[in-house]
């Protein structure tokens, strides 16, 4: 065959399409970003929207119907004495667990970033993020039985002689109560052990950050240990607390699981929310409720950008 007959390709539409999108490039960018962006429009921010919408209506006491008009009666209701508890519940949960899982991080974070090389590494991260390669209702279902009277944990103190110490702990106001399995004590042990990885790792990346050749300066200027942690290496490793704090606290803000299965009977702000919308049937005071959490989140963050955390993500 000459190459006198061969003929040139056909100018289709795929052809004609492809050639405006490649001198346009704007316009492809535009048609790849146009999919995602629907999806978080319609899906995401729709039903945000569409909970926004439902908490501005309210119950008829009466009849038990949602009334369709819009009014504030239902934010009203949050701030009854027993609504307001929950919420004030909640958050001091989330702080709580928050607080311990920097607590405990924090010298996980720093051998890691300071003194594990190579295979220790390596196994470093193995054992930091195994626990969340495992079922979630299998972890706290697991803990429901270690924490229970009958459990590991009794059974230990049992045996070290220090059962008196578990029960004066169980003893106590708030803390305690009839088992670590119904009581706020397990609750928290619970929260610690599933969000603590998400605390770990965003330290131990700010740590990272941290040049050597200050903390030897700051030895060389005559600071001691102490002083070098509190005015060099705290500082530049807040943004990765900061960080690590808005997934524990975010995920504890949230959670109903664990508090359905490990703890004690008082509620918090998800048990509320699954109970309002499911055996309540009261669908505005469910959104009410789940509108507050986006309210501490949003607060949040703003926070935490102010102080550099997005810089450690």
């Amino acid at each position: 065959m000459s190459l006198a007959t061969l003929q040139a390709p056909r100018d289709g539409l795929l052809r004609r399409i492809s050639d405006v999108l490649v001198a346009r490039r704007g316009l492809y960018l535009l048609l790849l970003l146009v999919p995602p962006l629907l999806w978080l429009g319609v899906v995401y921010l729709g039903s945000l929207f569409a909970l926004l919408a439902q908490s501005f209506f309210s119950i008829d006491e009466f009849s038990g119907t949602i009334v369709r008009e819009p009014s504030l009666k239902t934010y009203g209701e949050l701030l009854s004495p027993s609504n307001l508890d929950i919420i004030i519940r909640t958050v001091s949960l989330s702080a709580v667990v928050t607080l311990l899982s920097a607590v405990i991080a924090f010298p996980i974070a720093y051998y890691a970033a300071r003194y594990a090389r190579g295979r220790v590494k390596a196994l470093f991260y193995i054992a930091v993020m195994m626990p969340l390669w495992s079922s979630y209702l299998v972890k706290v279902y697991a803990w429901k039985l270690l924490l229970a009277k009958e459990g590991v944990i009794g059974w230990i103190m049992a045996k070290l002689g220090l059962a008196w110490l578990l029960e004066a702990w169980l003893s106590l106001p708030i803390l305690g109560g009839p088992s670590l399995s119904v009581s706020y004590t397990g609750m928290v042990l619970v929260f610690l052990y599933l969000w603590t990885p998400f605390m770990i790792l965003p330290v131990q990346a700010a740590l990272e950050r941290v040049p050597g050749s200050l903390i030897e300066a700051s030895g060389d200027l005559g600071a001691s240990p102490g002083q070098t942690f509190r005015k060099v290496i705290l500082p530049l490793a807040f943004p990765g607390l900061v960080a690590g704090a808005i997934f524990t606290f975010s995920l504890t803000l949230g959670d109903y699981i664990v508090p359905q299965i490990v703890g004690p009977s008082s509620l918090i702000l998800g048990q509320v929310v699954y109970t309002q919308q499911g055996t309540a049937g009261n669908i505005p005071l469910a959104a009410a409720f789940s509108v507050v959490p986006v309210l501490i989140m949003g607060i949040f963050l703003t926070v935490a950008k102010r102080l550099g955390a997005f810089d450690a993500l």
